[in-house]
């Protein structure tokens, strides 16, 4: 790595922003420049069919109309086969020039139901861990030598921590309403002692807001900030930047992903940080 505190063993900050299609097309792409401008690095899609507009091509416009990379937050495996999901990836980065990054996981919780509503396979969440393996390593094949897509996995148990060291270049920890800030520094410190990649932090909730596709519309705000979960930032610039400080000193995170409606709040934490 060039950049000298990363050669440090601490790696410089980035943000990213889930930014689906909800407005009209003009208000979108406005929304697109001003994250932009904001100093963010990455624009990213969820992986909700009919919802929004389908990741892929909505990425591909918005590589059109600023220079941020872009990517998926994040494919659910079990939604298309291993290969689709690979070539889509593959073409995005060959698009992009380069500026393509592929989040991938089994799955959000109740996707079973989903995937029956569609008729698609309920499979088990081991298969569908094999699933995300499988893409990642069509992708490999399909980039070559002269290629090398980013690829943000998000894990949970010990089975996907550990295909995550071997095929990852990005690693997010999934984190549950009830989960307190110990139970995930346990697991997050658990998997940094052996392996050394870049950690992602998902951050649903910025003071009260709750973001779409990013946390359930039930969530509550106030019981996360009892329960010290990481899937809040306060809203206050000041003291959001020194809880980042903070996740990234004690856990590593140095990547965080906010929702759009939350980037401006948190704009000023990224004028301050990205890049240190």
């Amino acid at each position: 790595m060039s950049d000298s505190t990363a050669s440090a063993g601490v790696r410089p900050f980035r943000f990213g922003v889930v930014a689906p299609v909800m407005t009209d097309l003009p208000a979108w792409r406005e929304q697109v420049r001003r994250i932009a401008d904001s100093g963010y690095s990455t624009l990213l899609m969820p992986d909700v069919p009919q919802w929004q507009p389908a990741p892929a091509p909505t990425l591909a416009v918005a590589a059109t109309i600023t220079d941020l990379r872009v990517g998926t937050w994040v494919y659910a495996s079990p939604l298309r086969p291993a290969w689709s999901t690979a070539w889509e990836a593959h073409s995005l980065s060959v698009l992009t020039e380069g500026r393509f990054e592929l989040g991938i996981g089994s799955g959000r919780p109740g996707i079973e139901d989903e995937l029956r509503a569609r008729g698609l396979p309920v499979l088990a969440p081991g298969e569908r861990l094999a699933q995300v393996g499988e893409t990642v390593t069509a992708l490999r094949e399909l980039d070559g030598p002269g290629l090398h897509t980013p690829v943000v996995m998000a894990v949970r148990g010990p089975k996907a921590q550990a295909m995550a060291a071997g095929l990852a270049d990005t690693v997010a920890f999934a984190i549950m309403p009830g989960d307190d800030r110990a139970t995930i520094a346990q697991a997050v410190n658990g998997f940094r002692a052996v392996h050394d990649v870049e950690l992602a932090q998902h951050v649903a909730v910025v003071g009260d807001s709750v973001a779409p596709f990013m946390a359930s519309p039930d969530t509550d705000p106030a019981a996360l900030r009892t329960a010290d979960s990481l899937a809040i930032l306060p809203d206050d610039s000041a003291a959001a930047a020194e809880e980042i400080r903070r996740r990234r000193e004690e856990l590593g995170f140095s990547y965080f992903v906010f929702g759009a409606d939350s980037a401006a709040v948190l704009a000023p934490v990224v004028a301050e940080l990205a890049g240190q």
